[in-house]
């Protein structure tokens, strides 16, 4: 086989138009990602990108945005139990969803409605 496949680089998400400043807020202020500085040539379109571990997190903007109640990104977290204090200390509604056997997890929507999953693996 000539290729291979040997992880992620990205995922990305939607928002609506102008919605850059609330991401910020989401995505930078309350859970801490670094925004990344997005190339020249597609700063235009819009969106903001941020670090997520070794991986990114790419907002895009979509003109005829509708959110993603199902399909969803899940992160990797240290410590969960902080992460989802921090949340509702921020009037984030987390939840807890179904048990995975040998994991800890939530899910919590960013400001458009986007269904994410955070979660920790114990064994």
């Amino acid at each position: 086989m000539p290729h291979s496949f040997y992880g992620i680089d990205h995922i990305q998400i939607a928002a609506p138009d102008g919605s850059e400043d609330v991401e910020r807020r989401f995505f930078h202020d309350i859970l801490g990602m670094e925004e990344i500085e997005k190339p020249d040539n597609l700063k235009r379109n819009g969106g903001v990108w941020f670090r997520c571990g070794k991986h990114q997190i790419h907002i895009g903007i979509e003109h005829d945005f509708r959110p993603a109640k199902k399909a969803h990104p899940a992160i990797s977290v240290k410590d969960i139990e902080s992460l989802k204090e921090l949340l509702v200390a921020n009037g984030i509604l987390v939840d807890d969803g179904e048990k995975l056997p040998g994991a800890k997890r939530f899910y919590a929507s960013d400001p458009f409605g986007n269904r994410i999953e955070f979660l920790e693996w114990t064994e």
